[in-house]
């Protein structure tokens, strides 16, 4: 796959070849798009009725691009008479500064042409090659062409403008221009999405609801936000590059609810720019430490959308925490069940998980009091409609054997639940690390409770009931020939035996029996799972073992911080730190910035991460792994009103401080140093 460019800013985003080209492509979704909607699928600009080429290009910012082109094959770059620069900035819209320079010492004529078209697609009809069962018109004007789609009252626009006089069609614009002697000529173009809600046949703008924003805007912003974070100062290079890389992302893939006009962070860039139950609360508890204010819009608008009845189509129980939020037309068109979608197994009890946490970190007690109707709401569903066949176990299975989701835990591909023989168990399944999250629910849930809810009896029942899983749990899903957690229980009660990455989300939920953790840390450090880089989703010797495949052998950057977080918690501090450095080493060859999966090679094999070829990047709980490493590495732990301060730095990372930590105790300070080999007792 050709290397593609991306820009965002928030609800905008757009993906182009690297020379700033879109072209209508179903391997890759290329093109400008906004709340689920391509608003351009052809953009291609010719000099003269050629195709530029790539001299240089400078894409270091996240919210603008650079690109540096010539005419003419690679083989006439020398003395080129002529060069064009396209300086890119999203900003609720997109703006493009074309300027074609002239380098000979006479006036020179030059035909610019630019194609421009839109189809309006879907993000699923992207991916699943649907056609558009509504009416694209292109209407010219003077300097501007308005492309516009409508499907009942379904409308969307894209309002491209220019600045130079242009020849306008309904396919794109000409420009027809004289540069003098080593002289340039410039025009700014400027493409709208529109969003037009209706009442009736009364359509009325709502997009872009942020505004048009410049780049100075937008600069200024992501400087702000960065600088609330706290500051790092370390002798590691991957780490201080990752960390800003990170801050940089989580600041670029905030955006604003169509709705609600709240900013959230999207999941990741191109496939998952929304809401998601799962991957949204996975990134606030990666970044709680560092920049708590994200956490509140988020956790309260999943619970504003909480399930409150039996929908099958949207696999929606009372209850039940949402698993993706969609504004396409597909969605509105309820030809896909997004809006929201409740295919999700593991939302429901992370939430509880994620306020429980919130409030250990921040001491905001009015935000738990404001959710206690969603806390018990989510803790019934655990053991009600959760339990599908009434064994004490959190299973699946989708409602919706259509377009629902058939797993309904983070490895949801297809054959992302394999036994240890390659075969896949039929469904509903019990995922093991869905029943660590409904443990760590109900005891997090019962400290709610006592603490905040006044209900002494329903704390010590949610207590008696979680001691019952794990007493249960520890029984059924141990598989006694091979010294590891099962990866799942089948229909029958069988265990599905795949050894997998899920063992560390065990141990980050506490489930785990204190006598079996050293051998769950072995496997999980073991060659046939952890390939130098980090952990892999599935060990080598299983059957599906695949080290390019989604969920069956890639490395998951994610994954890898909570098994650090699990590892951590029992106590595996130097495992733990032996994770947290090959993570970031990984880092170091991604720019610092980690994508959504790598492959699984062994280290000693690449000698560097192979890359997974459609990673979403950036991916906000890839962007938020070097935060929680930080937080593992350093030992932070909120108790009471204090933040307890435990460093183990791995061996060769040298010093760590991170200043301005923020929580309940204001702000704090925290530095730790690897112990020196050569004096092994000496103190952190």
């Amino acid at each position: 796959m050709k290397e593609r460019v991306r820009i965002l800013d928030g609800n905008t985003f757009l993906v182009s070849d690297r020379v700033g080209d879109i072209e209508p492509s179903v391997d890759f979704p290329t093109g400008m798009f906004s709340f689920d909607t391509r608003f351009l699928s052809t953009w291609l600009l010719k000099l003269d009725g050629q195709r530029l080429h790539e001299l240089s290009l400078d894409d270091t910012e996240s919210y603008q691009t650079r690109f540096f082109l010539v005419p003419g094959e690679p083989t006439h770059y020398l003395d080129a008479k002529a060069s064009v620069i396209r300086e890119r900035s999203i900003g609720g819209s997109l703006d493009e500064q074309l300027s074609v320079f002239n380098h000979t010492r006479a006036e020179v004529g030059f035909t610019v042409r630019i194609e421009m078209g839109a189809d309006f697609a879907d993000l699923f009809e992207i991916k699943d090659l649907q056609h558009k069962k509504g009416r694209v018109t292109a209407i010219p004007g003077v300097n501007e062409l308005r492309l516009a789609y409508q499907r009942e009252t379904f409308r969307r626009e894209a309002m491209i403008s220019s600045t130079a006089p242009a020849e306008v069609d309904e396919r794109g614009m000409t420009f027809r221009i004289r540069v003098g002697p080593q002289s340039e000529w410039n025009t700014r173009l400027r493409v709208v999405p529109v969003i037009r809600s209706s009442r009736g046949q009364d359509f009325r703008a709502v997009l872009p609801i942020a505004g048009l924003r410049d780049v100075e805007a937008i600069r200024s912003e992501q400087r702000k936000f960065v600088e609330r974070a706290p500051k790092l100062g370390c002798d590691c290079g991957p780490l201080a590059g990752a960390y800003r890389r990170s801050l940089d992302d989580l600041s670029a893939l905030r955006y604003e609810s169509i709705s609600l006009g709240v900013r959230l962070v999207a999941a990741g860039l191109p496939w998952f720019m929304t809401l998601f139950g799962r991957d949204s609360i996975f990134t606030s508890l990666q970044v709680l430490p560092f920049l708590p204010e994200l956490v509140p819009p988020t956790i309260t608008l999943l619970a504003g959308l909480q399930g409150t009845r039996l929908d099958d189509f949207r696999d929606e129980e009372p209850g039940k925490i949402l698993h993706e939020l969609r504004y396409g037309e597909t969605s509105g068109f309820e030809e896909q069940p997004h809006s929201p979608y409740y295919g999700a197994a593991d939302s429901t009890p992370l939430f509880v998980i994620l306020l429980d946490e919130y409030e250990r970190w921040t001491g905001d007690d009015q935000l738990v009091r404001r959710l206690e109707t969603s806390v018990r709401a989510a803790l019934a569903w655990i053991d009600s409609y959760g339990d599908l066949l009434g064994t004490g176990y959190v299973w699946y299975h989708s409602r919706n054997p259509g377009t629902g989701l058939e797993n309904q835990c983070w490895k949801d591909s297809w054959d992302g639940i394999p036994y240890r023989d390659g075969r896949l168990p039929g469904f509903p399944r019990a995922t093991c690390e869905l029943q660590g999250y409904a443990y760590d629910a109900k005891l997090r849930g019962a400290r709610l409770a006592r603490t905040f809810f006044d209900d002494p009896e329903y704390a010590d029942r949610l207590e008696r009931e979680a001691a019952e899983l794990k007493a249960r749990f520890n029984r059924d899903f141990w598989v006694a020939d091979g010294g590891y957690y099962a990866l799942a229980l089948d229909a029958d009660g069988a265990q599905v035996d795949g050894l997998s990455s899920n063992l560390g989300h065990l141990l980050w939920s506490g489930i785990v029996d204190e006598s079996r953790a050293p051998q769950v840390a072995e496997h999980l450090l073991s060659p046939e799972l952890f390939s130098g880089w980090g952990i892999r989703t599935l060990a080598t010797g299983q059957a599906r073992y695949n080290p390019i495949g989604y969920h069956v052998g890639t490395v998951w950057p994610f994954d890898n911080s909570f098994i650090a977080w699990g590892l951590w918690r029992y106590g595996f501090r130097s495992e733990a730190g032996r994770l947290a450095e090959a993570v970031l080493s990984a880092s170091r060859h991604f720019g610092g910035r980690l994508p959504e999966a790598f492959a699984g090679y062994p280290r000693e094999l690449t000698d560097y991460p192979v890359e997974y070829p459609t990673a979403c990047s950036p991916q906000a709980w890839s962007a938020g792994t070097p935060l929680l490493l930080l937080r593992v590495m350093l030992g932070l732990q909120p108790q009471g009103e204090h933040l307890i301060i435990d460093p183990a730095v791995p061996e060769g990372m040298g010093r760590i401080e991170l200043l301005d930590i923020p929580g309940r105790w204001g702000r704090v300070d925290a530095l730790g140093r690897s112990r020196s080999p050569r004096d092994p007792d000496r103190g952190h």
